[in-house]
């Protein structure tokens, strides 16, 4: 059987070398590839949509910048992604002191699935409680994230929130598996006990 991640790594590399002959089209491929989960990790880690945004399209042009940097040693998602890593890192940096104590907006997009208004939901749909308090623990989660240290929030959004393997989050985070685990466990707690006062359960 076909290995998939071979399949995108093989059509990637292809792109890249085409990007650095000089093709816009090839790099806008790549990026129509990448920039919804780019968009999802730069907001898991800032908070906010316009962060997130603005994070990406700086991540985009910092990549078609020192793709002649890029050896291909690791995978062209793993080099990206970790470049919006930092670029969110420097993000908060800049924000921090501007937007420690502001609200975030939580009626975006990226919710949208749950406020969906059903006029006759099928019998097997969540209801409309549901959907409130699935709104509302989601809500939760990402102020809890905001709340953690910049180092725990981006392993435990790494790794439970966008899947990655600990090999990569250690490639990206440029960290020794055992220190991702590590801050891993510490996060997840810190988060459940956030959760927990929150939202009285977790």
């Amino acid at each position: 059987m076909t290995d998939i991640n071979l399949i995108h790594k093989d059509e990637d590399r292809e792109l890249v070398t085409l990007c650095r002959k000089g093709d816009a089209d090839a790099f806008e491929i790549l990026a129509r590839n990448y920039q919804k989960k780019m968009f999802n990790i730069a907001f898991r880690i800032t908070g906010s949509m316009e962060d997130a945004s603005e994070v990406v399209q700086d991540a985009f042009v910092s990549a078609y910048r020192n793709l002649k940097h890029f050896e291909q040693k690791s995978r062209f998602s793993t080099w990206l992604y970790s470049i919006t890593v930092n670029t969110a890192k420097n993000r908060l940096k800049q924000n921090l002191t501007r937007k420690a104590h502001e609200p975030h907006s939580y009626d975006d997009p990226l919710y949208s699935d749950s406020n969906t208004k059903r006029i006759a939901p099928a019998s097997e749909d969540p209801s409309a409680l549901d959907l409130i308090m699935e709104k509302d623990r989601q809500k939760g989660v990402q102020e809890c994230l905001n709340r953690l240290e910049q180092d725990f929030r981006e392993v435990i959004v790494l790794r439970d929130i966008q899947g990655f393997a600990y090999s990569e989050i250690a490639a990206m985070l440029s960290l020794a598996e055992g220190t991702v685990k590590s801050r891993l466990f510490r996060a997840r707690d810190a988060v459940k006990a956030c959760l927990k006062k929150l939202l009285g359960e977790w």
